[in-house]
């Protein structure tokens, strides 16, 4: 068996009411997917976190590398691809772009073997996870207050146990956002704030320091993520756990956080990191070193596929009785082809997504939808 054909899907939707984070603004939601096809007719399917058109592109450049090879030799073909391109840059797009390629490399393996991708990272701990509620971003033209308050009432009235809310946009401003959603929500569902690295050290720390009343699980992404002594400098000057690291790509990009613990929780993003190749070394290093493991999701079924099937297989740190079980990041902001790419959408039900158990990722794709959301040229 050899890889015949490398192909990319761009996918895009306008969006109704565009939204912000604190450091993006989307008016669209564009993500790439990544076929690779067989001579013996199976394929496998990967996604890309980030740039949609650059990571095609860079997808595109490691095609050379790729055609002809064993599909089942992922470490290998891993190896290959990144010293191909290292000297251009050990993280960013040259490694989002192998990222995509790799899950779509474990899809191939999983189902040339007829199991899931679980079982070739060792074994299911888990068949569901409970998930949480990823949105209340900063709405065009709306009272950002209420808005964000609404939303996470509706999560808690869908069977959601947790929600993360978007902050980084002021102190004040987000003090009386994170007010309202706890207000919202009660006291007993758990609530995270992401600040999309949009604060400086002081701001962070202010903000942790006056957050910390409405009981806040974790603070992500305070700072700008290649500024470690910052990281470290929240960590120690607030209470609220620090968490970050969906731009930090491959164990070389983890090393230095988790061995100084500038986080106490680490969130590798499948599509971001390396692929199942090196979401495997990143949590073996977390677990070393004793720091949690969140993954972080952002994308269409696919990711969100990956995401699960890592989860499954990530064991118990510490293994004990009743172990911390990882939580899966499920975003709700507006994505029409997110859940229509595949002919099963992957949903929850009161907060609750199973596992896929079919081969590889588990999931079939629908071409149709591939061709209803493709990307224009504009």
């Amino acid at each position: 068996m050899k890889i015949a054909a490398v192909r990319t899907h761009l996918l895009e939707h306008r969006l109704a009411v565009p939204f912000e984070s604190a450091s993006m603004r989307f008016d669209r939601r564009a993500h790439v997917l990544v076929e690779i096809e067989c001579d013996n007719g199976l394929i496998g399917w990967g996604e890309c976190l980030g740039p949609a058109r650059a990571n095609a592109a860079v997808v595109a450049a490691y095609r050379p590398w790729l055609i002809g090879a064993d599909p089942l030799e992922t470490e290998k073909i891993w190896a290959r691809l990144y010293n191909a391109l290292r000297d251009q840059g050990q993280r960013g797009l040259s490694i989002t772009a192998l990222s995509g390629i790799d899950i779509a490399l474990w899809d191939i393996k999983g189902k040339h073997f007829e199991v899931p991708v679980s079982t070739l990272l060792g074994g299911r701990f888990r068949e569901e996870v409970r998930a949480y509620a990823t949105g209340s971003f900063k709405r065009e033209g709306v009272d950002r207050v209420a808005d964000n308050a609404q939303e996470a009432a509706r999560y808690r009235e869908q069977g959601f146990h947790a929600t993360k809310i978007k902050i980084g946009f002021g102190v004040e401003q987000d003090l009386a956002v994170i007010r309202a959603v706890r207000e919202a929500i009660g006291t007993d569902m758990r609530l995270m704030v992401d600040a999309n690295h949009g604060y400086d050290v002081l701001e962070a720390v202010e903000l942790g320091r006056r957050a910390a009343e409405y009981g806040i699980d974790w603070f992500e992404e305070p700072v700008v993520p290649e500024q470690l002594d910052a990281y470290r400098a929240v960590r120690a000057g607030q209470p609220i756990p620090v968490a970050g690291g969906e731009t930090w790509h491959t164990r070389w990009g983890m090393r230095e956080p988790v061995e100084t613990r500038a986080v106490d929780i680490v969130q590798p993003d499948l599509c971001g990191v390396g692929g199942f190749t090196e979401a495997r070394r990143v949590a073996d290093l977390a677990a070393l070193h004793g720091v949690r493991v969140v993954p972080h999701v952002w994308g269409t079924a696919v990711h969100i596929a990956a995401a699960l099937q890592f989860m499954a297989a990530m064991i118990p740190n510490p293994v004990r009785v009743n172990p911390i079980e990882p939580i899966l990041e499920f975003d709700r902001t507006e994505n029409p082809f997110r859940q229509a790419v595949v002919r099963t959408p992957i949903e929850h039900v009161r907060g609750v997504v199973k596992i896929p158990d079919g081969p590889g990722l588990g999931i079939d794709i629908d071409r149709d939808a591939l061709a209803e959301f493709r990307m224009g040229d504009d």
